[in-house]
């Protein structure tokens, strides 16, 4: 969700250049990470428990302490390799998961097992090309739409945890079930969206040129 040294998830394409620094592993924004997937576990615990309180209270801290990592490796000069693929690794854990195990509950939940399937497949398939990008020597930087898309899912998941802790409760007028339905399928949108528009900007170096 942020940029290190550019974020790995972007239509732009251009040569990455080398530095030694880069090949760093024991930095403060690795740890970071490192601790925001640790808390991905323990989110996870948590929703197979029904407990959702706590649930909620870890998904917000790691989904909002995201920003923490990026800001220190850019404001002390640690960005690194690793980095660059652990910190959005750790996001697509946090969320793919939380959509995954919120659809298997079931009941009235504003995420359906078809949203998690979509939310899932983009994640995989735009790994996969940002790999080939890397291995081509190109940087694949972040989008407006993609920043968009990881807010969308964030709200949704937040907002469908919220609901089952205060099902009664309104927000804006609207009650939580009905606003994490309306965010989630707005978050469906703008995955599939990003997804098509990172597949098209790295389609010239996907296919080869003139293609």
């Amino acid at each position: 969700m942020y940029s290190r040294l550019s974020d790995p998830e972007s239509p732009s394409a251009h040569p990455m250049p080398h530095e030694p620094a880069l090949d760093r592993v024991l930095t403060v924004p690795n740890l970071i990470s490192a601790i925001r997937l640790g808390l991905s576990l323990v989110l996870f615990v948590a929703i197979e428990r029904t407990a959702w309180q706590p649930a909620l209270w870890l998904f917000l801290l790691a989904a909002s302490t995201d920003w923490v990592d990026g800001w220190w490796a850019r404001r002390f000069n640690q960005v690194s390799r690793l980095g660059r693929i652990f910190d959005p690794l750790v996001d697509k854990v946090i969320v793919c998961g939380a959509f995954i195990l919120l659809a298997a509950r079931g009941g009235a939940s504003a995420i359906l097992p078809w949203m998690a399937v979509v939310v899932v497949l983009r994640e995989l398939v735009v790994t996969a090309v940002r790999a080939e990008m890397e291995r081509a020597g190109h940087d694949f930087s972040a989008g407006l739409s993609g920043k968009l898309k990881m807010v969308l899912q964030c709200g949704a998941v937040a907002l469908e945890l919220a609901a089952r802790v205060w099902p009664e409760t309104h927000l804006a007028g609207i009650e939580l079930r009905q606003a994490a339905t309306l965010v989630a399928w707005a978050a469906v949108i703008a995955t599939i969206h990003s997804g098509l528009e990172y597949l098209i900007a790295a389609r010239p170096v996907l296919l080869g040129p003139g293609k």
